[in-house]
């Protein structure tokens, strides 16, 4: 499937999802978010794991604020903008779709382009990156899901900070404040993100879906309500093929863990 402004590639297991508006920095619309999740849904039947990525060097500048100064200026008071905001749509199927979803992240990842990053599970960011939430100087404030998920990855304070002084982070900026989980050199972040998304489609279907669905909802509850719910889940993961996977490791046939830095042992028959 290929839409003007939204992507879906297939590569075996693994869907490319592009975000494909270069000529406005992948700036995103309200007709946007609804290709996205659909390009997503259709992702969860079709792959075993997902990867967003923007075109032309800029993952997303966030929501194209020239629709958004039309659109108040036709509605001041915003009375035509009732029912499902399109973009908590859209992102909840990313972060609570049938598969994980990797973010490979270039150049502007700023306002919107953010709180769709912030969607997806594991994120991964070049050195051209860079991070922002400039709602506060263009009058508005965030509303695809940010204010809960933003927050929830790096903190009230520091989002708070970002979004008051208009700060913009850098890529360790953002390592360390937690919005990113890897960074690599300049050109290199889609196919990082493919190398991951390759790894988690090998786990069990079960597996991925328990930490996905599981872990985020677990940080909601109280202590002893998660280590409840964690058993729930535990449970619900094992698989048809737990035990072959269980077995194959036992009887050394799987390749075991090394430290960081040192090659791994390949199993030995």
């Amino acid at each position: 499937m290929a839409h003007e402004e939204i992507t879906l590639e297939f590569e075996g297991d693994i869907a490319l999802i592009g975000i494909n508006r270069p000529e406005k920095r992948n700036a995103l619309h309200s007709a946007m978010f609804v290709e996205l999740g659909n390009a997503v849904e259709r992702a969860g039947w079709e792959a075993k794991a997902a990867v967003i990525h923007g075109s032309g060097g800029h993952f997303s500048a966030g929501l194209d604020l020239a629709r958004l100064r039309d659109s108040i200026a036709k509605d001041p008071s915003r009375r035509l903008n009732t029912g499902p905001n399109p973009a908590h749509v859209a992102f909840d199927k990313i972060q609570r779709g049938r598969i994980p979803v990797v973010a490979a992240l270039t150049g502007a990842v700023i306002g919107a382009g953010l709180e769709v990053a912030a969607s997806a599970h594991i994120r991964v960011a070049d050195t051209t990156a860079f991070f922002g939430l400039p709602e506060a100087q263009r009058g508005i404030f965030v509303g695809a899901g940010g204010a809960v998920r933003i927050q929830r990855l790096m903190g009230t304070a520091r989002m708070t900070d970002m979004m008051l002084t208009g700060r913009v982070l850098s890529p360790v900026e953002a390592l360390a404040q937690n919005l990113v989980q890897y960074v690599v050199d300049e050109g290199e972040a889609l196919e990082k993100a493919r190398t991951l998304a390759t790894t988690i489609a090998a786990n069990t279907a079960e597996s991925n879906w328990a930490i996905t669905q599981g872990l985020s909802r677990i940080s909601d509850l109280t202590y002893d309500d998660g280590l409840f719910f964690e058993t729930l889940v535990a449970r619900s993961a094992v698989s048809p093929t737990s035990h072959s996977r269980l077995t194959d490791f036992v009887e050394k046939r799987t390749t075991p863990l090394a430290q960081p830095g040192q090659a791994r042992k390949e199993p030995t028959a």
